[in-house]
């Protein structure tokens, strides 16, 4: 890659170089001044199974990483972003030359007609980091076909060729970061004592239902969340270090609240999604440690 991270730096004026370059609904850029300091004095390897838009990934900036998430249109984005942000950027600013509603619904339908398919690595980044920018509110969301459905959200000027990419990329490439795609128990089996993991799974709703606490093999419920927990656990038993960000509700110390040595830090984030506008606003949130 020909443009140096200080060069980029110094070309677009950016003081906090390593940033989001997707949006991320629950994304912990309102939480990062509580994680810093909550993070542990040190580290060896990190881990990050829930990898999202990598807000606390890119903050840590660790020399040596392993990031993992279950969406493959999220993953194969991080991964073209570490092998070919170049030709990624010229296609974004395709895309946001010809941004438009009814363009918009075009490559939405890709996972449709069959068109999806056909696409490169890069052709597939490009259009999840475009519908990710252009969307309702940045989300990314699949019916159970596996068909996107989010509408179109009429930002007026929606930055979509973003050159940050450049500088996780040049970040991605010169530390040892390995980025898989699977279930997250997979991601930290090498994990070790004196290495970091943090979870930031899909939170537990504020209200429970009975979706929720049934099993369901594909959405994160409440067996999920307890498997989770006994994960904790078992690293935590191996001398890991670990870090969790969960929603501030009872189940969460029905689950961690008996473990020796760990702790439930009580923080408040502010979240602008949710369907009532006077929802938004301030939350509650924890964040998990055993150390």
């Amino acid at each position: 890659m020909g443009v140096g991270v200080e060069s980029v730096i110094n070309l677009l004026g950016i003081s906090d170089p390593l940033s989001p370059f997707i949006k991320w609904v629950g994304g912990k850029r309102q939480l990062l001044h509580e994680i810093n300091l909550l993070k542990p004095a040190e580290f060896n390897g990190y881990y990050e199974p829930f990898i999202g838009g990598g807000a606390v990934f890119l903050n840590f900036a660790p020399q040596r990483a392993v990031i993992n998430d279950f969406n493959p249109e999220l993953v194969n984005t991080w991964q073209v972003v570490q092998n070919n942000p170049q030709e990624l950027l010229e296609l974004l600013q395709l895309h946001e030359e010809n941004n438009s509603k009814e363009y918009y619904l075009s490559l939405r339908s890709a996972d449709r007609d069959g068109r999806l398919e056909k696409m490169t690595d890069v052709e597939r980044a490009a259009r999840f980091i475009y519908m990710n920018k252009t969307g309702f509110n940045g989300l990314w969301r699949v019916n159970q076909k596996g068909q996107n459905n989010v509408p179109y959200g009429r930002y007026k000027n929606p930055k979509i060729c973003d050159e940050r990419i450049l500088l996780a990329a040049e970040y991605l490439q010169n530390n040892d970061v390995t980025i898989l795609n699977g279930d997250y128990r997979e991601a930290i089996v090498t994990a070790k004592q004196g290495d970091l993991v943090y979870f930031d799974p899909p939170y537990i709703p504020v209200n429970l239902t009975s979706s929720f606490t049934s099993y369901t093999q594909n959405e994160f419920g409440l067996t999920q969340q307890t498997q989770l927990r006994d994960t904790f656990v078992d690293l935590t038993k191996k001398g890991v270090q670990v870090m969790l960000s969960n929603s501030d509700v009872p189940l969460i110390e029905e689950l961690y609240g008996g473990i020796d040595g760990v702790t439930i830090h009580h923080v408040t984030a502010r979240r602008a999604i949710n369907s009532v506008g006077s929802k938004r606003g301030k939350v509650g949130e924890v964040i998990i440690t055993n150390y």
